[in-house]
């Protein structure tokens, strides 16, 4: 055999060697990103399926890959109680009206720091910096709110928590980092003013950033619970995730009654009732749990692609 010969002979078994191990690493990835995905997934497909089997049986532990004697009886309960449907239709009032307040806060804060040029820079960013890190604690907090008359208002969940300050940083790295210098000069020799600048380029411009800021406030506000628990004690007002809480705690006491009372014979029909009670506080708890994730999930698909893209641009630049 030639040299020619062994050394293509050679290449050739290095080659096969090479798409082996390629081969072999593939795989171990799709393992490796299934398994991953079925950590992610299995928990809201197990919600899906507990909130249709029947809550005797997602108690007992009995439900895991599919519903067990599907019923629509937890989503019949919770149709039946008015305070989830207040709550609801306070979610998809302070929600988007909020989000919109975040990002008329958000937007043109971190345009106008995102300017090499303006004068205290520097200033107003170290302004912006100190309460992201220092806060005056939640009893000045609530007294500085209560004295704006903020507490127990309609529009009090839309007016609290109106800029991220992180949030704002990734939106000024973005006008930075995403829209050259060069158009902004572009406009101003052909006389547009800033306010121009921003509304006709920056925003035009800044739709994937603005996707994400929108989506992450929306989601924030949607599962926020515990500004409401602080400053809404009307029932009125109350968003969808304090009724939530409060259906987990009604489920938490009734079985904390079934375990601890000392029931006689006589009080069967009582721990009968109490024991319906938890099981059906069980149902609704999952059957609720889809309802309130719904809109969310629904959402994201629209915003996906302004998603991936604003959130890297934001955050590997500058």
């Amino acid at each position: 055999m030639t040299a020619k010969a062994v050394k293509v002979s050679v290449n050739r078994n290095k080659k096969i060697r090479q798409t082996k191990v390629d081969y072999f690493f593939d795989t171990l990835n799709v393992i490796i990103m299934v398994i991953i995905m079925f950590i992610i997934l299995y928990p809201l497909y197990f919600t899906i399926i507990a909130s249709f089997s029947d809550p005797y049986a997602v108690v007992n532990g009995q439900v895991y890959f599919w519903p067990i004697n599907p019923t629509l009886e937890p989503y019949q309960n919770v149709l039946k109680e008015s305070r989830i449907w207040i709550g609801y239709k306070n979610n998809l009032i302070n929600v988007p009206l909020g989000t919109l307040w975040n990002l008329i806060l958000t937007m043109p804060a971190a345009y106008v720091l995102s300017k090499k040029k303006l004068h205290g820079r520097a200033l107003l960013a170290t302004y912006f910096l100190i309460p992201m890190y220092f806060g005056g604690g939640l009893v000045p907090t609530y007294l500085q709110i209560k004295s704006m008359h903020l507490v127990n208002k309609s529009y009090t969940l839309i007016m609290l928590g109106g800029l991220s300050i992180y949030n704002m940083i990734v939106s000024r790295v973005f006008f930075q980092t995403s829209i050259p210098e060069d158009i902004y000069e572009s406009a101003t020799i052909d006389g547009a003013t800033d306010f121009r600048q921003f509304f006709q380029i920056a925003l035009p411009l800044a739709k994937p950033i603005i996707a994400v800021m929108a989506l992450f406030y929306a989601v924030g506000r949607w599962n926020d619970y515990f500004t409401a628990m602080i400053y809404i004690t009307d029932q009125n007002y109350q968003p969808l995730q304090i009724v939530l809480r409060g259906i987990l705690l009604l489920n938490q006491t009734a079985l904390s009654n079934l375990d601890t009372n000392n029931l006689g014979n006589d009080d069967i029909e009582y721990m009968l009732t109490l024991a319906r009670q938890v099981y059906m506080a069980e149902g609704m708890k999952y059957s609720l749990i889809f309802i309130s994730s719904a809109p969310l999930l629904i959402a994201y698909p629209f915003v996906q692609k302004y998603f991936v893209k604003g959130i890297m641009i934001g955050s590997l630049k500058g």
